[in-house]
């Protein structure tokens, strides 16, 4: 039997990002699933690929940012595509804060996420 992703899945993958809950995030990412990044060399950004990678990614970011948190968060699911519409906040290290909306596309294999694209809006940090 086939497990279905359903938009409350999404809601719970979101609400492990505001608790900075790894096991949480991560619990609806197959193995071998790939992470485009916001921001990166790349036209795409940068490639994350296979779950471990992509949890040192996410947990870099808290690192990074330690009040992260993904606001509004809004979700759908149809077939084997899925979206996701948030508004990121975040305070780094030296006091610069970014506020943008974003969305995540996803593809999902088996009810788990297999790609996960992220876009957010390019907006400039500002002082807190």
């Amino acid at each position: 039997m086939t497990k279905t992703l359903t938009a409350q899945d999404l809601a719970d993958t979101f609400d492990a990002f505001n608790r900075h809950d790894i096991d949480g995030v991560m619990t609806h990412f197959a193995d071998d699933c790939v992470f485009y990044t916001v921001g990166g060399d790349e036209k795409f950004g940068n490639k994350v690929e296979g779950k471990e990678a992509i949890a040192a990614a996410f947990s870099a970011v808290w690192a990074g940012m330690k009040d992260a948190h993904w606001d509004h968060h809004s979700h759908f699911v149809h077939g084997d595509r899925a979206v996701s519409e948030w508004t990121f906040s975040g305070t780094d290290a030296d006091g610069m804060r970014v506020e943008a909306e974003g969305a995540d596309l996803f593809t999902v294999r088996d009810g788990l996420l297999t790609v996960k694209q992220a876009l957010r809006k390019s907006r400039p940090m500002f002082k807190a």
